[in-house]
């Protein structure tokens, strides 16, 4: 009995005791649940201020008022941002689902889909031509017609648009980089460069680039082991570009390969979260880009003294602005040269008391800085977009078997009219005149930029209230156009997710017949791709090189793609096993490989 009751004594304080120990780990759940909350909208707010401008932060605007802050709104344009739910607007998600729409697009940049299936997703719900998303706090709006293709890209500046990447791009590339200036410096850098791409240049990058990729594929690849496609054009066309930019002998190969790993490292980071904490992905980009910045600015300085030293050991020669030819002969030593005429052309003028020329292109010409983002720019987009277009082509041909055996019977027979030109000199290189003589390899390049479109978009920000494809965009709007949705169009292509070169039969590298704004692989209007011919003959070359030689299959059939590539490209690095190609016309060159 005396039991009985001291258990019913004690009831009512282990029940007490239970119910306090319940409340105090829901306290506890809540709390780490409202500072998980509060610390991933702290790291979402630090994104969305580094990656859009003042006037787009809409979201941080609007949770400032909520807080009770009284600010007035700037201007109608402001106002309207707040109401996106406006009929002519483009169907989709407006900047309230912001966080959701970047969340979205972050998973699939890391789950080996890649980022262009997020834009795909929104394609088939909301149809083409046009949809609308918000990314990282800026309102995006995608088309997918060449109507609006041509009115975005035809005339850049007067029909109401600029350039516009994201932040990170800018950080990484600089500021003053050619793929993000707009209007006036965009056109003075053009003319900077374009010497780079005259017919002197590319005639000796296709001999260089032709000596590289013969010393890979005939000697250097062998039977025994798999070849990871991916990583050897990076090399070659590193190497091109380079020799081209900053000269062959220039810099020590362990400098060149630290360079090459750190332009790899700036291209991983350019859709990284742009969080500036060490052992981030954008972190680790920003370093790269100093170390970059470091090692070209001692060349540019070592250039310097030795064109001084040459100048003044040729003081009595008039010409003697050809000396550079003692050390030097690339793009980086034009430019020095030619900054080196124009500032004796200036103290001229004024000990004339003339007033100087006060130009873009003189400023490019006086700003170091400018010279190392746009060779950093260079670089990244000569290497790295042509091996990316490099590794597609050669897995498609690789699913592709009998196109690949009826591009070899072609290629075999153009390689014996080669030799016959060479004069039997069986290390002359491939001339501008063979690589045009190529029509089905060059319908197999163009076939693979269009299925691989290493660069998904275009991006323009609206600079006023404007339409577009019959909608409604308002300033401050980005608009992206959608290249690849212009590439896989059934109205546009047949078959579009089918490789089928036969498609542009009768082209050659300077012709196209296909539907203006339809294909746009380099770009179109005044921002097409400078290089896009180097590129092609890239692509040319190292076809013909490898065509001829040897026969591939895959050895790696996963399809998934690197995780955070700015361009698109395989995950695996496209490895192939090779065979070697018994009967080949020229030369016995196989019979002693294992």
């Amino acid at each position: 009995m005396d039991d009985m009751m001291h258990r019913q004594l004690q009831a009512p304080a282990c029940q007490s005791h239970s119910s306090s120990s319940f409340l105090g780990v829901s306290c506890l759940f809540f709390f780490f649940f409202f500072f998980f909350f509060f610390f991933l909208a702290a790291i979402y707010c630090i994104v969305i201020t580094t990656t859009s401008n003042n006037n787009n932060n809409r979201l941080i605007r609007q949770l400032l008022r909520f807080k009770g802050f009284k600010g007035r709104r700037k201007n109608d344009h402001d106002r309207r941002d707040y109401d996106e739910n406006n009929a002519d607007a483009p169907p989709g998600r407006g900047w309230w689902w912001s966080v959701v729409e970047t969340l979205a697009f972050v998973s699939a940049n890391s789950s080996g889909r890649g980022f262009y299936h997020f834009v795909e997703a929104r394609h088939r719900r909301y149809g083409p031509p046009c949809f609308r998303t918000a990314l990282f706090g800026a309102t995006h709006v995608f088309v997918s017609s060449p109507d609006a293709a041509r009115s975005l890209l035809a005339a850049d500046h007067a029909a109401g648009f600029s350039k516009r990447y994201v932040r990170t791009v800018a950080d990484l590339l600089g500021e003053h980089s050619l793929l993000c200036a707009s209007h006036a410096a965009h056109r003075a850098l053009r003319r900077a460069v374009a010497p780079l791409f005259n017919a002197q240049a590319t005639a000796s990058l296709a001999a260089n680039f032709d000596a590289l990729t013969r010393r890979l594929i005939k000697r250097n690849w062998t039977t025994s082991s798999t070849v990871v496609v991916l990583d050897a054009a990076l090399d070659i066309t590193f190497e091109a570009i380079c020799d081209m930019l900053i000269g062959r002998t220039t810099l020590q190969p362990d400098v060149k390969r630290r360079l090459q790993s750190d332009v790899l490292a700036v291209t991983r980071a350019m859709l990284a979260f742009p969080l500036r904490l060490p052992g981030t992905r954008f972190h680790a980009g920003l370093r790269a880009r100093k170390r970059i910045m470091d090692v070209l600015r001692q060349e540019i300085a070592s250039r310097q003294r030795r064109i001084t030293d040459d100048m003044e050991e040729d003081d009595d020669d008039d010409d003697h602005h050809h000396h550079h030819s003692k050390h030097d002969n690339d793009f980086l030593q034009s430019l020095l040269l030619l900054r080196r005429r124009r500032s004796q052309q200036q103290q001229l003028l004024q000990l004339q008391q003339q007033s100087p020329s006060n130009s873009n292109e003189d400023l490019f010409l006086t700003d170091d800085q400018i010279i190392l983002d746009n060779i950093l720019t260079l670089i990244i987009a000569g290497q790295v977009t042509t091996a990316s277009a490099i590794t597609w082509m050669v897995k498609y041909l690789a699913d592709s078997k009998d196109f690949q055996e009826t591009l070899r019977s072609v290629q075999l027979e153009l390689a014996l009219k080669h030799k016959a030109d060479r004069d039997a000199d069986a290390d002359a290189p491939l001339t501008l005149q063979h690589l045009n003589s190529m029509e089905l390899a060059y319908m197999t390049v163009k076939e693979s930029l269009r299925m691989a479109s290493i660069v998904s978009w275009f991006p323009r920000v609206a600079l006023e209230d404007c339409q577009v494809a019959g909608f409604h965009i308002n300033k401050g709007w980005i608009v992206n156009i959608d290249a690849r949705a212009l590439h896989y169009d059934a109205t546009l292509y047949d078959n579009p997710t089918m490789f089928d070169p036969s498609r542009f039969q009768g082209e050659d590298m300077y012709t196209k017949q296909q539907a203006p704004y339809s294909f746009l692989v380099f770009g179109a209007g005044g921002r097409t791709c400078l290089g896009m011919n180097l590129a092609k003959i890239m692509m040319l070359i190292f076809l013909h090189h490898l065509v001829t030689n040897w026969r591939w299959e895959m050895a790696d059939e996963d399809p998934s793609l690197e995780n955070w590539a700015m361009f698109p490209r395989l995950k695996s690095g496209c490895p192939i096993h090779l065979t070697p190609i018994s009967d080949r016309p020229d030369q016995p060159m196989h019979a002693t490989r294992s």
